[in-house]
């Protein structure tokens, strides 16, 4: 182990606390020990509600997103110097990639190995252009991250060229840490961050090609999606830079160029942010899997029609072996030393190098050469068999490694269970290309880190970052902000053409699986309120077998087990469908998975009472008691199914009131529709299904008073007819009354409508299914109507029904043709048409 202890970031060399900490440390001390731990709770708490920590029930767990209360501070002085130097190892960097994608003379002159170029796993030889004709800069994103050694001097460990994360921690933890310990924000007047995401969003602007009919440029951020452990910083970052947030499914290279796939057509790239591994954003010339990339990509790059930023290639920069050249490349490409230093770096290739640690190995870390994903192995910790093993290894093939000096990182103080505590922190500084030079974020994260495992020296994962703060020298400090760019003016717009399909698709099973999960519950509430009495009537048993068709129609029952209905074995499968992998919690985990998936989309208000109110829901399911107590069982159910109905009349109010009428409301709302009016005609074909109903007309009612039931409309039907209970006025009310928002015809009508406004014309063939389907369910209530038996009339309908549910289906399998699947529009066959196509269609 290193001899020299941890430099404290808060104490100075002579003990006392050094001068920028003092107004925080007076701070913190009027809070109190547990007053810092309740703010940290909260803070915690405030992560979750925001889905960073971790998403809803179901959904993809992400990586551990903490922030700790107590800030790392830097003195503007020491952080200037900081952003010099990160700036000119930059500049360094751009010049490497430059060369190595471009002429190679780095490589003519022996100042690279090969063995660190061609074996490197992020250098792209479909990126290389030896003429060096493809403008702007390939590294338009960087960041670094430090540590400070104990003699006080900040040392880079490792460069971040292919696409830095931690911005959104930066921009999050910020906000939050204004609004749970405001008390030390405002001990501090602080550099803001804001001006570094303005300039960043006009350098993406400069970035675009010019444009032959002088539109606006097109700035889009591809992302793996919802199974990305960044997910979320996608999302917050895609919203502060004002650019739309794609995936590779939702592109396609026409012509040389590259296109956003919407409901109003293909829009234009011009920038591409990406945010995805380099090697797989183009299935033609990289990584053979199309998940994350589009084909033609990078043909549509070297065309000039679009830029990608970062390069493809850029990850190549991040090779650990790479450091050990970078001092001598400077002098080469720059003219002057490194400003800011690293840990000695020694590329194992090299046989003088191989000498140096081989007479000391535990005094360094190894570090595979080329690829900077691997963790580093610390020698010194290695039982004996496994460092023999290692330095086998490397004999082998000592090219594929290098070595770091080892260093212990600072320590900062770190609100714990006990109060104050020093960690050790890295430290991570961003900088933005802004076309003529490096602009650095004013501020960063740290990190902190538990102590090392004293047996192993392993170090456990991040406990939790920390803001970072850099304090105005006097009040006369300005940041500067972007340079005026002027764009065409924005033509308005109003209407969802712009959706992307794959957006529009996931709103609308949104929509549908949040109308399953109501009708599930309601059915579950209906079952348990019959269930629980100790004796039912021959009218409740009758009800019971209507229910439990439909309990089989929902997935909550088995066809075999519902056989038995009013027995304790249906009791206790109801029970099962709420718990662990049972039917509801199953549809929590798609309302999840959608709202992820969506996260980009919703308001925060909305997605904050998704958030909270699935996982509410989750643990009210897992807290509905199994074994043999069905009585209190059948009460949480019962209790567990009405916090289900005020969730989804939560979601529905707040859709309607915080989201604009169309693009993603109209298809959450359409997918709604839909599912509401498959189940109602569902719920009606097995309510009506009454053994003997056709010659004895009692025997009807406990299906039309269960249906009245499920769609909430007992109160209405007494309101017009009072207690008399007849078969058309039933059925008018949940079939043809287009004022009633839990019948079919308000559902259908709805559905016209918005069928209407995405046509664009009043007789659209979807538009017509839907009004046909209406004059359909009028027809069927005229003809029981005007039945001298209503009751015989309406069994008969059974038949009209199943129908009318597939021709339902069949409507929204239209729906995704039309707008969801992207299918091709049909044509005639015919001479290929002139127009030469580059690229993916």
């Amino acid at each position: 182990m290193p001899d020299s202890a941890p430099l404290d970031e808060m104490v100075d060399g002579a003990g006392g606390f050094r001068p920028h900490w003092g107004g925080l440390l007076g701070a913190l001390s009027s809070l109190g020990r547990g007053e810092l731990a309740e703010r940290a709770r909260l803070l915690d708490q405030h992560f979750l509600d925001e889905g960073a920590t971790s998403l809803l029930p179901g959904g993809s767990n992400l990586p551990a997103w903490r922030c700790d209360p107590v800030p790392l501070i830097l003195p503007p002085g020491e952080f200037d110097a900081l952003a010099g130097g990160l700036a000119q190892r930059a500049t360094l960097l751009e010049a490497i990639l430059q060369d190595v994608y471009g002429p190679q003379q780095l490589l003519a002159e022996g100042l690279l190995p090969p063995a660190l170029v061609f074996a490197n796993p992020a250098f792209l030889r479909s990126c290389r252009d030896s003429a060096g004709h493809r403008p702007g800069p390939l590294l338009h994103l960087y960041a670094a991250d430090l540590l400070r050694a104990p003699d006080g001097t900040w040392r880079v460990l490792s460069d971040r060229t292919a696409g830095p994360t931690g911005l959104a921690h930066v921009l999050e933890n910020r906000r939050a840490l204004s609004r749970y310990v405001p008390e030390l924000v405002r001990a501090r007047d602080l550099r803001r961050h804001g001006p570094f995401f303005d300039i960043w969003q006009d350098a993406l602007q400069r970035l675009a090609p010019p444009t032959a009919d002088g539109r606006n440029p097109g700035v889009a951020m591809l992302t793996a999606g919802h199974s990305s452990p960044h997910w979320y910083e996608h999302v917050i970052l895609s919203r502060r830079l004002s650019c739309a947030l794609v995936e590779g499914g939702d592109l396609t290279v026409r012509d040389g160029a590259l296109y956003l796939k919407t409901l109003r057509g293909l829009q234009p790239v011009d920038v591409l942010l990406r945010r995805v591994d380099g090697r797989q954003m183009d299935p033609l010339e990289g990584d053979q899997s199309p998940v994350h990339g589009v084909a033609g990509l990078l043909d549509a790059v070297r065309s000039g029609t679009v830029r990608i930023v970062n390069d493809p290639g850029a990850g190549f920069a991040e090779a650990p072996g790479l450091a050990a050249f970078l001092p001598a490349l400077a002098q080469r490409l720059l003219g002057e030393p490194l400003r800011l230093g690293a840990a000695r770096t020694l590329w194992l290739g090299d046989p003088a190098a191989r000498a140096v640690v081989g007479a000391d190995l535990d005094r360094w870390m190894v570090r595979r050469a080329v690829d900077g994903t691997v963790r580093s192995i610390t020698a010194a910790a290695l039982p004996d068999p496994a460092r023999a093993e290692l330095v086998q290894r490397i004999l082998a093939a000592p090219e594929e490694y290098a070595v770091s000096a080892r260093m212990p990182a600072s320590v900062a103080p770190c609100s714990g269970s006990e109060g104050l505590e020093p960690l050790p922190v890295i430290l991570r500084l961003f900088l933005v290309h802004d076309g003529s030079r490096w602009q650095a974020l004013q501020g960063g994260l740290a990190r902190a880190f538990p102590a090392p495992d004293p047996g192993t020296g392993a170090r456990p994962g991040m406990r939790f970052s920390k803001d970072v703060w850099v304090p105005f020298e006097d009040m006369t400090e300005v940041q500067g902000g972007p340079q005026l760019l002027t764009l065409p003016s924005l033509p308005i717009r109003r209407g969802s053409g712009d959706l992307p399909s794959r957006v529009a698709d996931n709103f609308f099973w949104l929509g549908r699986y949040l109308e399953r999960l109501e009708s599930a519950a309601r059915l579950l509430r209906a079952s348990a309120a019959r269930l629980a009495t100790t004796s039912a009537s021959p009218r409740e048993l009758a009800e019971l077998k209507s229910l439990a068709a439909c309990l089989v129609r929902a997935e909550l029952l088995d066809a075999e087990t519902a056989q038995e209905i009013g027995t304790v074995p249906v009791t206790r499968a109801l029970l099962r469908a709420v718990r662990e992998k049972g039917r509801m919690q199953s549809l929590l985990n798609q309302v999840a998975r959608l709202a992820g998936l969506l996260r980009d989309r919703l308001t925060g208000e909305m997605h904050l009472a998704l958030n909270r109110g699935l996982r509410q829901l989750a643990e009210e399911f897992n807290a509905v008691p199994l074994g043999r107590e069905e009585t209190r069982g059948l009460e949480a159910l019962g209790n567990a199914s009405a916090g289900v109905l005020g969730f989804a009349a939560t979601v529905a109010g707040l859709a309607a009131e915080n989201m604009v009428r169309g693009g993603g409301r109209l298809f959450l709302d359409l997918g709604r529709r839909v599912e509401r009016a498959q189940a109602i005609v569902a719920e009606l074909t097995r309510a009506l299904d009454q053994p003997g109903a056709a010659t004895q007309p009692a025997r009807l009612e406990p299906g039309l008073r269960l249906v009245l039931e499920l769609r909430d409309s007992v109160i209405t039907y007494r309101s017009r007819y009072l207690t008399v209970l007849q078969a058309a006025p039933v059925l008018d009310l949940v079939l043809a009354d287009e004022g009633n928002p839990r019948g079919l015809a308000f559902q259908l009508a709805a559905a016209r409508d918005m069928l209407v406004d995405l046509e664009g014309e009043p007789g659209s063939p979807l538009a017509q299914v839907a009004e046909s389907l209406i004059e359909e369910a009028r027809g069927m209530v005229r003809q029981v109507a005007e039945a001298p038996s209503q009751a015989e009339a309406a069994v008969r309908l059974r038949p009209r029904l199943i129908a009318m549910e597939g021709a339902i289906a069949a409507l929204s399998n239209r729906i995704t043709r039309r707008w969801f699947a992207l299918l091709p529009a049909p044509h005639s066959l015919g001479p290929a048409p002139a127009v030469r196509l580059r690229g993916a269609a």
